[in-house]
């Protein structure tokens, strides 16, 4: 009904398989948010990322294959990804954990 009602009221029709958004898995998240602090630590040389940072990825950066940002790249809000990750640093898997440490990270 609701269906029904949006498209024939107000001209809505449903998204097609081909635009509807994939559901991302923790590993894919997890990729996205390791290149963003990749970039930052390459551009800045340090991982002392302040808790409002933003990180813009091109969509060639992240090989995920997801895209929230509006030229089609990728948002990542970096300095509170790292902060949630120190909080929860204890069950963070080895082999993250030594991907943060490559870049300096402090705990």
């Amino acid at each position: 009904m609701q269906q029904w009602i949006l498209e024939n009221t107000f001209g809505i029709q449903a998204a097609g398989e081909d635009e509807r958004p994939v559901k991302q898995t923790q590993d894919t998240k997890w990729a996205a948010n390791l290149a963003a602090a990749r970039r930052f630590h390459a551009r800045e040389g340090h991982l002392r990322v302040p808790r409002k940072h933003i990180e813009q990825l091109d969509a060639e950066a992240v090989p995920t294959g997801r895209q929230d940002g509006a030229d089609g790249g990728v948002v990542v809000k970096l300095g509170t990804w790292l902060d949630n990750v120190r909080k929860r640093a204890v069950k963070l898997a080895e082999q993250r954990r030594a991907d943060l440490d490559q870049l300096g990270m402090r705990w």
